[in-house]
């Protein structure tokens, strides 16, 4: 059974969150679980922050974490009344969250790169799949279509029975890669079995959610493209 906090909208400030945890949505006044939830403080110059990692100072209100939620909540001036006091809310707090639970995706790649959770290039990747401990395939967003059917013949040649299981994720462009894994033209990766490699997929689904409104078994999201990379890239 889900952990229940209080009722008020307004939590105590910052404390470890137990897993199960569930808390009001300000918007709803509904209990979810946290996971399904973002964090909100009052800043400096009394400004409304999105507390992504929950660890902020102060006490804070959750909104159901989709941009749907988060909108609506902006626009009924939930803020103001939740916190009980008069707060800024920027006119980008929707781009400013969005950009930070990418952020939050993007440095959990970037330490699964560095354990040496992630398998970069194409041949690598076509080596790799059909391993036991391959979760996911990432595809640069602006990945050519031509690599991406091949390597998804090679994973229904390989493991057609576990080709379900293996996550698709096409959220982020190739700079965005290039970045976190810090080698230059990624267009596809494996990413293998590890606890970085699940907190990556996890803020994934979430950075989804917030995107689409929908809790997905299978990641997969589109970015922007800025021209389609070739499938000898990394």
């Amino acid at each position: 059974m889900l952990a229940t906090a209080h009722d008020s909208e307004l939590d105590h400030g910052a404390t470890k969150v137990a897993p199960g945890m569930e808390r009001h949505c300000a918007l709803s006044r509904t209990l979810k679980p946290v996971d399904e939830m973002i964090r909100f403080v009052v800043g400096p110059g009394d400004e409304t922050v999105p507390d992504i990692k929950r660890k902020l100072p102060g006490r804070g209100i959750w909104i159901t974490a989709t941009r749907a939620a988060l909108d609506d909540a902006i626009k009924r001036n939930v803020f103001a009344r939740a916190f009980k006091r008069n707060v800024r809310v920027a006119a980008d707090l929707l781009a400013t969250t969005e950009r930070l639970l990418e952020r939050s995706a993007l440095d959990a790649l970037a330490i699964a790169g560095k354990a040496g959770q992630v398998v970069g290039g194409f041949a690598k990747v076509e080596a790799a799949i059909g391993r036991d401990d391959v979760l996911a395939l990432i595809h640069a967003a602006n990945a050519a279509a031509d690599g991406k059917r091949k390597l998804d013949a090679a994973l229904q040649r390989k493991t057609p029975e576990k080709s379900c299981e293996i996550a698709i994720v096409e959220m982020f462009s190739g700079a965005q890669l290039d970045l976190a894994l810090n080698r230059p033209n990624v267009v596809h990766a494996a990413l293998l079995a590890g606890p970085v490699s699940d907190t990556f997929l996890a803020r994934v689904r979430r950075l989804e959610r917030f995107r689409t409104g929908n809790s997905p078994d299978l990641v997969s999201a589109h970015a922007p493209t800025d021209g389609a990379r070739g499938q000898n890239s990394e």
